[in-house]
């Protein structure tokens, strides 16, 4: 069958023509050359035998499709071996090692997993009646009882479902504590550093602030003095992610809140980073007002691993007031969920979504939690920070590490080890998908050039990572020698090589078509 892959490229760009594969079959061993669905088969072959549907024009008013569908055309073994092939070609934390920096893409305990899919749990639904789901309410209860003592805070608003939706919440908490005050109209601008999430001046944008950025220092931490030159009785406050993109704690972040709210605002701060703290700092006794915490990525479910979030958001005496609806209440009666504004004996801005939150997500968060304890959570953070410092300190004699000193859950290199080598970023990580190994974030965070940022995660063996600091070192000394053709044409052992990215940005190939006969087409 003739390869039409749609612009994806088959071939080495600017080095040798030579195919990916060698073989009659365009097979490699026992890896099969896998086509689009739409390339296989052929008109008129199915799986099951239907009869002929007899339908009436008149009932449908003229709208009869008049062509074929274009179903591929598949008997059953066929559907089944593609669609194993193709999740056989899928990688992802239970394949390797994922050093996804700012992302935590750490293994989820299957008993997380087997609790989740419990029928009592995995069979509810979010309308049940109350009587129903006490047990349910009972687990986001106490998840949330334990959320308010690992961050110091005295409320926790469980309904946002991830942690841009978390961020929404946080800041429309802090919009609705400003107009209750009477300074909706002079209170607009929001401080963003520079090494925060790029979600948040997104955010702050979107509940109708303007965003004011704040420089960093050489040593990748807010500038200070920056900081309080830019407050005034016009900004509403601030958005602080902690530990920052840069892998680092924030130093002045005492001296940042007391200076906030002398000046009238709030703090947030972006705690998608929280799993490099737990246990170790308790983000109310730092002045925080408000904070969403990943619970998908900090205690379980893989961040980005397909399925849904959950990103509740702690809130101060300041902002409790202002939680959004539903929340669940406990009395002489059992547990219970306050759905209105007009039920609720504070301020809520509001409603967020339509239930509660993420069910599946708070049930194995709560079981990572009850199965690690308070010792266990301390040293999951204990050994994320551990692993980080361990890759930085065997990598720091021959990449270029970008800030000196002790890192948290993620170390940050920049691209200064690769200057006059003819290998990019780009090329160093398309090098590792042939050694086994899935890229670290590649360019992000900005505030240094060609950024490569590594997040080991807790849940990764001494051996795993000694051979991906091995690789690295092999890879830079290559780099280094010369050899810049190799990380030109990688990746070459990938059942689809490198694509044109200049091509797919701006001629972009959205939907599949089928080409032109060839006899036609040489014609």
């Amino acid at each position: 069958m003739a390869d039409q892959s749609q612009g994806r490229s088959n071939v080495p760009q600017g080095g040798s023509q030579a195919p990916a594969t060698q073989t009659i079959s365009g097979s490699k061993g026992l890896e099969f050359a896998e086509p689009l669905i739409f390339e296989m088969g052929e008109d008129g072959r199915t799986g099951v035998d239907f009869e002929d549907v007899h339908v009436s024009d008149d009932r449908l008013g003229g709208l009869r499709r008049k062509d074929t569908v274009g179903w591929p055309g598949l008997s059953e073994p066929q559907v089944v071996r593609h669609y194993t092939r193709l999740s056989q070609k899928n990688y992802g934390i239970d394949s390797g090692f994922y050093p996804l920096g700012s992302c935590t893409m750490k293994h989820n305990p299957r008993v997380n997993e087997k609790v989740a899919r419990m029928a009592g749990l995995g069979d509810l639904h979010p309308l049940q009646p109350i009587s129903t789901v006490q047990g349910a309410l009972e687990l986001i209860d106490t998840l949330a009882h334990w959320i308010k003592v690992m961050c110091g805070m005295p409320a926790v608003a469980m309904s946002p479902a991830a942690g841009a939706h978390g961020e929404l919440c946080g800041m429309m908490a802090i919009k609705a504590a400003i107009q209750d005050r009477g300074e909706a109209d002079t209170r607009k601008r929001v401080l963003v550093p520079e090494s925060a999430h790029g979600t948040n001046p997104a955010t702050a944008a979107a509940c109708g602030f303007s965003v004011d950025s704040i420089p960093a220092t050489e040593q990748g931490r807010v500038d200070i003095e920056a900081f309080k030159a830019k407050l005034g009785d016009d900004v509403a406050g601030i958005m602080l992610t902690n530990p920052n993109t840069c892998g680092l704690f924030e130093n002045d972040v005492i001296e940042i809140a007391e200076a906030i709210h002398d000046a009238g605002g709030y703090f947030y701060c972006d705690g998608a980073n929280f799993n490099a703290i737990v246990g170790r700092v308790r983000p109310g006794d730092l002045g925080i007002d408000c904070m969403h915490l990943n619970l998908h990525k900090t205690f379980s479910t893989p961040h980005g691993g397909g399925g849904p979030g959950a990103g509740p958001v702690v809130l101060s005496e300041a902002l409790a007031p202002f939680a959004p609806v539903p929340y669940v209440i406990h009395d002489e009666d059992g547990y219970n969920m306050v759905e209105h504004e007009a039920d609720s004996d504070a301020k809520p801005f509001g409603r967020l979504k339509g239930n509660h939150g993420q069910m599946g997500v708070f049930i194995r968060a709560l079981a990572f939690m009850l199965s690690h304890g308070a010792d266990g959570l301390r040293q999951a953070s204990t050994d994320a920070v551990l692993n980080a410092n361990y890759l930085r300190a065997e990598l720091q004699d021959i990449m270029s590490v970008s800030f000196d000193g002790m890192c948290m859950h993620e170390v940050l290199f920049d691209d200064a080890f690769l200057k006059d080598t003819g290998v990019t970023t780009l090329d160093f990580a398309k090098a590792m998908i042939d050694e086994g190994f899935h890229p670290m974030t590649m360019y992000f965070p900005l505030v240094v050039h060609g950024a490569l940022l590594m997040e080991p995660t807790e849940s990764e063996s001494k051996e795993t990572l000694d051979l991906y600091i091995h690789t690295l070192r092999e890879l830079t000394a290559k780099a280094k020698a010369g050899e810049a053709d190799m990380f030109k044409n990688a990746p070459v052992l990938t059942p689809r090589r490198r694509l044109d990215e200049t091509a797919a940005a701006r001629k972009p190939v959205l939907r599949w078509s089928p080409l032109e006969p060839q006899a036609k087409a040489a014609e």
